[in-house]
């Protein structure tokens, strides 16, 4: 089995420990061989589509099934004819310890964890696929991402609106032995909550009022290859258990369906919330957490990493559709791209430059085709004073990471008064000034309490 965790979130070197397991034939028609799983789930069978096939006829189809947990790992049987046992007793879910023993019908198999513990270095290379970056921060990203993406290890990408969470699911894809296969994009923050369990799942005939066919969800869709869901902390509470099932079965069961579909699909997810503080609030089950978050890496934020800016530009220039020659950035241009706080991250730098290219007339970007609402903001206003401090005391006196979250909210909370005021009220044309979707922003407003147009 495998469990990862690193969260990438600023200089030096990371570590990445993966829990994977050994199975051995001690005793039966496959004596001797040995397989190495790195999957959160080993289904045992005699069924081509297992992980470990075993050649006894006594063994079922699909025998018995090992699945790494948060708190363990467990040894459970599928109903099978021949029963599993561990020493002489027959069981149907038990706690696996290390190099433990037990009998899938007349097949011995030892069970022994086979852990690796990976150095990872920041990359060597200053882009990995379509994601760019000379700095620290993007560099160990893509050295955690060169690592992992050739495996089948579930993927949690957290970050901002617009640090490039899509991105980075489309390089894992295309870096993985899945590549060919289909990738299947869900926004579970886009869909409507009442269709969001059909859309991933499918539903048979009459499930439901409108249901007049039975129809594929997108896991099924995805058989074979990868499942990208987006915004995954806002996935409704009630629907948590069943995407769990799915991680830890693969298989689906259709809205208003009593048979299971296998599937095989790898997942990445994204979130731009801390899922860890859901999960403390009750509104994010803490399974589900640990079985998405095998791998979890942050994505940092534009203003985080003003030193790929001169790389970033260059590179949205060249892919630009409807560039016309235009190559570089006039100086009071990058003056202002530098103290800008971007908070619509990579996705409003690369909307801002496209929307400047049909009003260059030369070969760079210049302020006249900037937007007004950049160009009025090319001064960024001095940082607040945390809340927490006084009148007199230095912002050294808190520690630094109460003090940055503390800095940084009060400038959300500054930018968004002075845009939403800009605008009317009018939080669509906020949205789309800032390069942020409109329910995100929505959700920004209502947390800082700054009255807006519905």
């Amino acid at each position: 089995m495998s469990e990862i965790t690193s969260t990438i979130a600023g200089g030096g070197n990371r570590q990445i420990h993966i829990r994977r397991a050994r199975l051995t034939c001690m005793d039966g028609a496959n004596a001797g061989e040995a397989w190495q799983i790195d999957g959160d789930v080993i289904r045992i069978g005699a069924r081509g589509d297992n992980d470990v096939i075993l050649k006894d006829t006594t063994v079922s189809r699909l025998h018995a099934e090992i699945v790494r947990g948060h708190e363990g790992t467990i040894l459970r049987d599928h109903g099978s004819t021949n029963g599993t046992f561990v020493g002489p007793v027959r069981v149907r879910e038990v706690y696996l310890a290390p190099d433990t023993r037990f009998k899938c019908g007349k097949t011995e198999l030892l069970y022994r964890p086979d852990d690796e513990i990976i150095d990872v270095a920041p990359s060597e290379s200053d882009r990995f696929e379509e994601l760019v970056g000379r700095g620290i921060a993007m560099r160990e990203v893509f050295g955690v991402l060169e690592r992992v993406a050739p495996t089948g290890l579930t993927i949690l990408v957290s970050g901002e609106t617009g640090t490039g969470k899509e991105l980075v699911s489309r390089a894992i894809h295309n870096r993985s032995t899945r590549k060919g296969r289909p990738l299947v994009v869900f926004d579970c923050g886009a869909a409507q909550e009442t269709l969001v369990e059909s859309e991933l799942f499918g539903h048979e005939r009459g499930a439901f009022t409108g249901a007049v066919a039975a129809r594929e969800g997108l896991f099924e869709n995805a058989d074979g290859g990868t499942i990208f869901i987006d915004e995954i902390g806002e996935l409704p509470i009630e629907l948590q258990p069943k995407l769990l099932r799915v991680l830890e079965q693969r298989e689906v069961r259709r809205v208003g369906g009593a048979k299971t579909r296998h599937i095989d699909v790898r997942v990445v997810a994204a979130t731009n919330r801390n899922l860890r503080d859901e999960v403390a609030a009750g509104r994010f089950r803490e399974d589900l957490y640990y079985r998405l978050a095998v791998v979890e890496i942050r994505l940092p934020a534009l203003r985080e990493r003003k030193e790929d800016l001169p790389l970033l530009v260059e590179h949205l220039l060249r892919r630009a559709e409807h560039n016309r020659g235009v190559m570089s950035l006039a100086p009071e241009v990058r003056s202002l791209f530098e103290s800008y706080h971007w908070p619509g991250n990579v996705r409003e730098l690369n909307n801002v430059i496209e929307r400047a290219l049909p009003f260059c007339d030369g070969d760079r970007i210049t302020l006249s085709a900037l937007p007004d609402a950049l160009r009025s903001a090319k001064v960024l206003p001095a940082a607040p004073r945390p809340k927490s401090l006084s009148p007199d005391a230095p912002v050294s006196s808190l520690p630094l990471k109460d003090a940055k979250e503390s800095l940084i909210e009060a400038f959300e909370k500054q930018y968004l008064v002075d845009l939403i005021e800009r605008h009317d009220g009018n939080v669509t044309r906020a949205a789309q000034t800032a390069g942020m979707d409109r329910k995100s922003i929505t959700r920004l407003l209502k947390k800082h309490q700054i009255r807006y147009r519905e």
